[in-house]
């Protein structure tokens, strides 16, 4: 039985998101974005280098944006960056958008805004926190 990311011993966490840092977000970004890919991509600038990133992401469209989930929690760069900058770009099934407003919300408001099929997988890994953000 898999445990859920929000019960996995830190250091086992820590080394997932090191390796989807420096490995898995290399190779997915190449794909990213793109129509019938599994991942979106988040471009972002960073709060203190200044620098542009753009960083995979899961994604689902909702009427007025997106919904993120946040398996990682809320510490990550790419999240703070945006949540500093107020905006950014978020490409997802081949259309490009700009978004604004980030604000990360619970389960229990981004879920209904899911389709069921999507919100059981989300359920099962036991991701808590979401990030919205709108269209500008």
């Amino acid at each position: 039985m898999a445990l859920a990311p929000g019960t996995w011993p830190r250091p086992l966490l820590r080394a997932v998101r090191i390796s989807n840092k420096y490995l898995l977000n290399r190779i997915m970004g190449a794909r990213a974005g793109q129509k019938n890919s599994y991942a979106a991509v988040i471009r972002h600038t960073g709060r203190k280098s200044g620098k542009q990133y753009s960083t995979p992401v899961g994604a689902d469209r909702v009427p007025d944006g997106f919904i993120i989930p946040l398996g990682y929690g809320t510490g990550v760069d790419w999240l703070q960056n945006v949540l500093a900058a107020g905006r950014a770009t978020l490409s997802a099934e081949g259309e490009t958008r700009e978004v604004a407003a980030p604000e990360v919300i619970d389960a229990a408001t981004a879920l209904p805004l899911l389709s069921p099929k999507r919100q059981r997988g989300l359920e099962r890994v036991g991701i808590t926190q979401y990030l919205s953000v709108k269209f500008v």
